[in-house]
């Protein structure tokens, strides 16, 4: 992989994380405050405590791993190998 290939993936798996993110913000809006007038519960706990904390860490459990078969890469940061295989 050349310099420039890596500085693209690393950008790419840096956008993607942040999009991440953002929707992981979003989805804890809504399962936390937009469920909050619904009357519904689970366990005795009302389903926007259930979804703004369990739903939550669960829906980023599978972004995650979306991200780690889809968008990441491995591969070697280290430049210093090129260097002396040139």
């Amino acid at each position: 992989m050349t310099e420039k290939e890596k500085y693209l993936q690393i950008c790419r798996e840096a956008m993607w994380t942040g999009i991440t993110l953002v929707t992981l913000i979003l989805f804890w809006l809504v399962a936390g405050f937009g469920l909050a007038n619904s009357s519904i519960k689970v366990c005795g706990l009302p389903i926007w405590a259930v979804a703004g904390t369990f739903g939550v860490w669960i829906f980023a459990m599978v972004l995650v791993k979306l991200l780690t078969t889809c968008i990441f890469k491995d591969f070697d940061l280290d430049t210093a190998g090129e260097e002396a295989k040139r």
